[in-house]
């Protein structure tokens, strides 16, 4: 079973959770999980965690908040997220790109080797179980635009300022 800690930050609640002293979900506010564990309804997702605050979660949120004051460029955290091996390869190469930096589509999915997976790149940052401490808020559209955010634009943009205005 996962264990889930909540923490408030400059971007709302956000929920972190480890399993196996391992970060494998970031969930913000808006994520359904958020809602049903914090109005403490009943469901299959509510009983996959413990509410905990593990070393390692209370590490991940001083991090997490570090970052978001600009006071952290990396994460050093143990991330085990799941999903396909494209997907891990998308993830890891998004690692990769810099504080402060970003990357569009096509350049990832040149980088994770199939130039023309460009859409499929798209979906492993949707369904990207970490995202800042993998960030996939680097990755932009071909033109520099917004595109989509699971923690919503607002917040894609929150987090790629407070990364110009400390580079």
């Amino acid at each position: 079973m996962k264990n889930i800690n909540f923490f408030q930050t400059q971007i709302g609640r956000i929920g972190i959770t480890e399993e196996d002293n391992r970060i494998t979900n970031v969930f913000f506010e808006t994520d359904y999980c958020m809602e049903t564990v914090l109005d403490g309804k009943k469901s299959l997702q509510q009983s996959a965690f413990n509410i905990n605050e593990t070393s390692l979660l209370m590490e991940a949120g001083m991090q997490l908040n570090e970052y978001l004051e600009g006071k952290r460029i990396a994460f050093d955290l143990p991330l085990a997220p799941k999903g396909t091996d494209f997907m891990k390869s998308v993830w890891n190469c998004l690692l990769r790109i810099p504080y402060g930096k970003t990357r569009s589509y096509k350049e990832i999915a040149e980088a994770a080797g199939n130039p023309r997976a460009c859409r499929a790149v798209g979906m492993a940052n949707n369904r990207n179980p970490i995202p800042i401490f993998i960030p996939c808020h680097r990755v932009v559209g071909a033109n520099g635009s917004l595109t989509g955010y699971r923690g919503g634009l607002e917040i894609k943009k929150k987090l790629l300022e407070i990364e110009k205005s400390k580079n």
